[in-house]
């Protein structure tokens, strides 16, 4: 009889030391395994192959925003001041809709952006890091005709704060 409630207490607690002591699996925000002597970076104007116009500006400010943030580089204003550079390039912006109402027309759509990113050591021209299909998604309501395009660009500059921001913490996480 002891035997059959020790084993659930046994169960209960083996399994409370196996979710407490995890994986050891854990993201390094602060870029550790970028070498130290990478201090200074130089963000190039991105390329825009879409017909958005300024979008890579505003990617470019969204990302050079989370270089400032994270304080582990200074931003500098040309290329051959910089240990670094970060290039991009915005190579896709598409909206699909995703619920209609019963006009036929959309009542909610996506958005979807994808980015060629890099980020490499200027002098050795070695990439840090780099994704050549970096993507974001951001859903939002379509209101009326008269607010469509002011609810779309409040959607596309928070795709760019998002996007942004993953980008840099999977760059800064070596992923």
């Amino acid at each position: 009889m002891k035997f059959g409630i020790a084993i659930p207490r046994i169960i209960i607690l083996l399994a409370m030391l196996l979710i407490s002591s995890g994986c050891g699996y854990h993201f390094s925000p602060g870029g550790e395994y970028i070498d130290p002597d990478v201090r200074k970076i130089f963000i190039e104007p991105f390329a825009n192959r879409t017909s958005q116009a300024n979008l890579e500006d505003t990617i470019r400010l969204a990302i050079t925003d989370w270089f400032v943030r994270g304080q582990r580089f200074k931003i500098v204003d040309s290329e051959d001041q910089a240990d670094a550079l970060f290039k991009g390039t915005v190579k896709s912006l598409t909206t699909t809709p995703l619920s209609y109402r019963g006009t036929n027309l959309a009542a909610e759509e996506r958005m979807t952006l994808t980015l060629d990113l890099s980020f490499e050591d200027r002098r050795t021209k070695k990439a840090i890091w780099k994704n050549g299909d970096f993507s974001g998604t951001q859903d939002y309501a379509v209101a009326s005709v008269n607010e469509t395009e002011t609810v779309r660009k409040n959607a596309l500059t928070k795709l760019s704060r998002d996007t942004a921001e993953r980008a840099y913490r999977m760059m800064m996480s070596g992923f």
